[in-house]
């Protein structure tokens, strides 16, 4: 099922991002890190386009965290997967609550995300799956460079093509060459089942990653070329050999991945 076909003005820089990366290969397992969100949902219909018409032969199937919190309601992703035909995994964990009681402080964003991540590749383990596929697009990678750049002294984004620190998991991001408004156009003229993020921590104080959308906004009013400029110097940063690891890789908390309940 899908109700309206990909734009090739989607489709386009998906594809170029998939062939210059080489992020899939023939035989490969991709498994999509699917929250509901606009990005992972046009994601996913991507994936199962390209996957009905490339030359080389790969499986998809998608994954949900739930990480528990009030207001986000993914199990009404379950029937939408069935009815796509596409092998769903579905895990459970009260992941704000073990924030607050490894944190105990408001910002727990970083904390969440090891965790997911953690349990993201234990499925993927157990599942026998060996692609692990992000909806991170184009202005992600760039409000990241600029955190980067200005909290952290460094030149770094998250990469395009990579494998995981155990180095039994490549995770790609064929949205690299996108921008979100091109996700946010597809998923409402699609009429895909998008669910809100409603973590409350995301919205209890602004954050630093807000504050570089915004900043990135506001200098795309008057120079139309920037994402353009941008995206030719990401390019370099994400390459697997710039630094030996993705950002994004942080250790997670073993223990308390081993004890989901998903």
């Amino acid at each position: 099922m899908q109700k309206k076909p990909l734009p090739k003005s989607l489709l386009r820089p998906i594809g170029r991002a998939i062939s210059d990366y080489e992020m899939i290969r023939e035989g490969d397992r991709v498994l999509v890190g699917l929250s509901g969100g606009k990005d992972s949902l046009s994601l996913l219909h991507a994936l199962l386009h390209l996957q009905r018409h490339a030359p080389i032969r790969f499986e998809v199937a998608a994954l949900t965290v739930d990480p528990m919190v009030e207001g986000y309601e993914p199990a009404t992703l379950k029937p939408y997967l069935a009815e796509l035909g596409v092998a769903y995994f579905f895990e459970a964990q009260p992941i704000m609550e073990m924030a607050k009681a490894h944190m105990g402080k408001p910002s727990y964003c970083a904390f969440c995300s090891r965790i997911k991540r953690g349990i993201m590749y234990r499925v993927l383990r157990d599942e026998g799956y060996n692609v692990l596929a992000l909806g991170q697009h184009l202005d992600d990678l760039a409000e990241s460079f600029l955190l980067s750049a200005f909290h952290g002294g460094q030149l770094r984004t998250m990469k395009a093509n990579y494998q995981n620190d155990a180095g039994d998991v490549r995770v790609i991001r064929p949205l690299v060459y996108v921008r979100e408004h091109q996700t946010a156009d597809y998923a409402k003229a699609a009429g895909l089942p998008v669910i809100a993020d409603s973590c409350p921590a995301c919205f209890q104080m602004p954050t630093q990653r807000q504050h570089m959308k915004e900043l990135l906004a506001t200098e795309e009013v008057s120079n139309k070329q920037l994402f353009s400029s941008l995206l030719t110097t990401l390019k370099p940063l994400m390459e697997p050999e710039y630094y030996h690891s993705d950002p994004s890789e942080k250790r997670p908390d073993v223990a308390a991945i081993k004890a989901g309940n998903g």
